[in-house]
């Protein structure tokens, strides 16, 4: 899974945002388009996405839109339109920030660091009776442990971090194994089998991964 997905169609901006971004350690690309953009998401995912609005076809609002139908990953907004009811779209389509253009380089940086210690930098993902430790990789039910392979981890982590968001298979699949993995999409039901028999009282009736039959998985409390 990339860190972060700049979509902009400036090339100067977005070349030099992704470079400062990558000086900082993030795994970045860019996409110059909302469909460019659409295709790399749904390939490889990403925990944040750094979207601005005027773009070639499909414009930022729909690119957001389409985004928030299987993932609550972190949006930020960078545009030009500073417009009161541009900000009132964006935020009420799921945007988690709107940031006017044009914006100093080293205050974005500095949000997107935050973003990503606030979210991100989290020893441990609690819900309800489930703790899934993200520096040893451990699952706990309850008060008992359970050993996760590391393909595990990353599903469930992905669908915890997630919750209440039906996630499309291809994503899920994509984001963990990649798009140019030599695994089938059967290795994902596999994986949410697995996952199941450790975090369910009965797996024929799952109560936390859910299936969204036609569509993927949720993860539920």
């Amino acid at each position: 899974m990339l860190d972060i997905l700049i979509i902009e169609d400036n090339k100067d901006i977005s070349t030099l945002l992704a470079d400062f971004l990558r000086k900082e350690g993030y795994a970045v690309s860019a996409a110059e388009s909302g469909e460019n953009a659409l295709d790399l998401y749904e390939r490889y995912g990403a925990k944040l996405l750094i979207l601005d609005i005027n773009l070639p076809g499909i414009d930022g609002f729909s690119v957001l839109s389409k985004v928030r139908e299987n993932s609550n990953t972190h949006v930020l907004i960078t545009s030009a339109r500073t417009g009161k009811e541009d900000q009132l779209k964006g935020l009420m389509t799921g945007a988690d920030d709107y940031i006017e253009k044009p914006y100093d380089i080293d205050i974005l940086i500095a949000k997107i660091k935050g973003i990503f210690k606030r979210k991100f930098s989290m020893d441990e993902i609690t819900v309800g009776d489930i703790r899934l430790n993200t520096v040893t990789g451990k699952l706990y039910v309850g008060d008992k442990e359970k050993d996760l392979t590391s393909k595990e981890f990353e599903l469930l982590r992905l669908l915890m971090e997630n919750k209440g968001t039906t996630m499309k298979k291809e994503f899920l699949f994509n984001s963990v194994w990649g798009s140019d993995s030599e695994s089938e999409l059967q290795t994902l039901t596999v994986h949410i089998k697995w996952l199941r028999e450790k975090l369910e009282k009965d797996i024929k009736k799952p109560e936390h991964i859910l299936t969204v039959w036609g569509v993927g998985y949720r993860f539920e409390e």
